[in-house]
């Protein structure tokens, strides 16, 4: 078997490419090629909408059912892609078979990083990654009184306000000093810190994990490094994930942490593509450093590029990285990359849970934080966009909109 694109991923990125070409009228047979078993679907309702019982599954399906086969694109479940010959053109799944191709993009994405600890494979110790593993957990939520989350980035945060909700007791455990430590300032993360303990969360800084304890096979606690042990009858474990790559690494592609790709996402594999989650490229806001971005934005954006190449219309890849989160009657909106900010320049009352928080390099706003303030979003990441450079007294001034401040 043969098609003109292969996708290897069935996720946002590989998705979205295939979506695209067809909508830019490419005419080649496409065919998705999908690890799990379920429709396409979008995976951040999980750990919010999705794990709180406000979203069907049928509501977080990226197209329904008869999209594909209208738009003639093949989809094939349960296939994994272990192997690559570059050279030959071909795929090869976990089953054996091998499949042909003109055009190939790797779309895998990665998997949850698991623990390394005594314990860490009970039953009741869970990750999540995807349906069966939100399923999991909810089939499990009856029977659970205690929670204990280990990990306090965004999934860890979404899950435990995800389980607050649902009357759970929830202990957050995070390693570092502060939550959101890799993604957000100082200010965001004690503000969100505050908030989960405003909620009910027992959430520990600088708790490293020694082992789950269990009686029968089943988790009954986390032990910590300082000898503490907490009871639980659940735990989830979202402390990031591990791109997977490796056969195309293995095929010769470069990369490490994921795979390099250029300004048109392709990999120095010559017509061989990457997207989403695992793939690593140099980006215009990180100072033009490798960078790997983890968001549906990054997925989405780097989709569209490889199909525009695909295509015959290249674009590159220029798009502004943005992220969300929704904890509680919380929606954050984040744009930019704040690494490496020199000040930060509040606006608003924290307070009263509506402010934004501008990350400043040498004057220039290299990226904003949004907390219950969707009016400078929009015109704050038009900010980011720009490059332009701001006094922190007038980025302060309330009365004075962001939009105000746009170049003409």
């Amino acid at each position: 078997m043969k098609a003109d694109v292969i996708i290897a991923g069935g996720g946002q990125a590989g998705a979205t490419v295939a979506i695209t070409l067809r909508q830019l009228g490419y005419a080649g047979s496409v065919l998705i090629l999908d690890a799990g078993a379920e429709p396409t679907y979008e995976r951040p309702p999980l750990s919010k909408e999705y794990m709180a019982g406000q979203r069907s599954f049928e509501r977080c399906l990226i197209r329904p059912q008869g999209f594909w086969a209208e738009q003639r694109i093949s989809l094939l479940h349960s296939a994994r892609a272990v192997a690559v010959d570059a050279a030959a053109r071909q795929i090869t799944l976990a089953d054996g078979r091998t499949l042909g191709f003109s055009k190939l993009v790797w779309a895998a994405g990665g998997i949850p990083r698991r623990l390394l600890c005594p314990g860490a494979n009970l039953g009741g110790v869970f990750t999540l990654h995807d349906k069966l593993d939100a399923d999991a957990i909810i089939a499990r939520l009856p029977r659970v009184q205690r929670a204990v989350v280990i990990g306090g980035g965004y999934i860890g945060l979404e899950v435990a306000a995800a389980l607050v909700k649902q009357g759970q007791q929830v202990t957050v455990l995070e390693a570092q000093d502060r939550v959101l430590a890799r993604v957000a300032g100082e200010d965001l993360s004690r503000f969100i810190e505050a908030e989960h303990r405003a909620h009910g969360v027992d959430l520990r800084l600088g708790a490293q994990v020694a082992e789950i304890l269990g009686t029968n096979g089943e988790a009954t606690g986390v032990r910590l490094a300082d000898g503490s042990t907490i009871l639980a009858d659940l735990v989830i474990v979202g402390i990031g994930i591990v791109p997977q790559a490796e056969p195309l690494l293995a095929a010769g592609a470069a990369g490490g942490n994921g795979v390099e790709v250029d300004e048109f996402c392709e990999t120095n594999l010559p017509g061989i593509y990457a997207a989403g989650d695992c793939a690593r490229h140099r980006n215009h806001y990180a100072d033009n450093a490798w960078v790997r971005l983890e968001s549906v934005q990054n997925a989405t954006d780097q989709a569209i590029t490889v199909a525009h190449a695909i295509a015959g219309q290249p674009k590159p890849y220029t798009a502004l990285p943005w992220f969300w989160s929704n904890q509680y009657d919380l929606r954050l909106q984040s744009a930019g990359l704040s690494i490496g900010h020199d000040e930060t320049v509040i606006r608003g009352d924290m307070t009263q849970r509506s402010f934004s928080i501008l990350y400043l390099r040498q004057g220039q706003v290299i990226a904003l934080d949004c907390v219950n303030c969707t009016k400078d979003f929009v015109p704050g990441k038009a900010l980011v966009a720009s490059g332009a450079r701001f006094s922190p007294i007038l980025l302060q001034d309330e009365t004075q909109p962001l939009k105000a401040l746009l170049p003409a």
